[in-house]
């Protein structure tokens, strides 16, 4: 993997390549070598290893998906801003398996640093609120429930929001709520 940077070079190199070929009247040359330095320049905003991996997650093969995502040694350096928070989301939804609590910390690191794609903005917010209510913070699991709704323009995630509410509502009970101190009492209990 190229460094972002080198990846700009390289283009630019390559364009000036084309521009020499131009002079020299090959201009098919010079037009194959404008669309290579247009593959440089895609791939500066679109990293590799990234598109591998949803290619690989696509597939459900997380590890897989893993071991593309290894290969990018030092994210900061290597990718732009928003492809350091597909990073951390693509770190988010694997780790989710095994580890509520470090997924919780690179899908809120992702929502930070910003994702492309409101699809991808509302999945990440709706694994927080998963975590979140799994954790017993209702409140945050429901506005970040809310906002993956309104993120989700195309109706890619209805069934998952409905499931959430559902499990949301099952937990608490129709004739419950949490109290001050977060646990569930009843309403029949404080009438008496």
């Amino acid at each position: 993997m190229f460094n972002k940077n080198i990846k700009l070079i390289i283009a630019v190199g390559i364009i000036a390549f084309a521009v020499y070929q131009f002079t020299e009247s090959y201009i098919g040359n010079g037009i194959a070598l404008i669309f290579l330095a247009l593959i440089f320049v895609f791939l500066y905003f679109k990293n590799e290893f990234i598109l591998l991996a949803f290619l690989r997650l696509r597939k459900q093969d997380f590890p897989g998906a893993k071991k593309w995502l290894s290969k990018i040694k030092n994210p900061e350096a290597a990718l732009v801003k928003k492809q350091q928070g597909y990073y951390n989301y693509l770190h988010g939804i694997m780790v989710s398996q095994d580890n509520m609590n470090e997924a919780e910390k690179y899908f809120k690191k992702a929502i930070s640093l910003g994702l492309s794609m409101d699809h991808d903005l509302a999945m990440a917010k709706l694994n927080l609120a998963g975590i979140a209510f799994s954790k017993r913070r209702k409140q945050e699991a429901q506005k970040l429930l809310a906002e993956a709704q309104k993120l989700d323009k195309q109706g890619m995630l209805t069934d998952q929001i409905k499931m959430m509410k559902q499990n949301m509502k099952q937990a608490v009970g129709p004739n419950q709520h949490f109290g001050a101190s977060g646990s569930i009492r009843s309403q029949k209990r404080r009438a008496r």
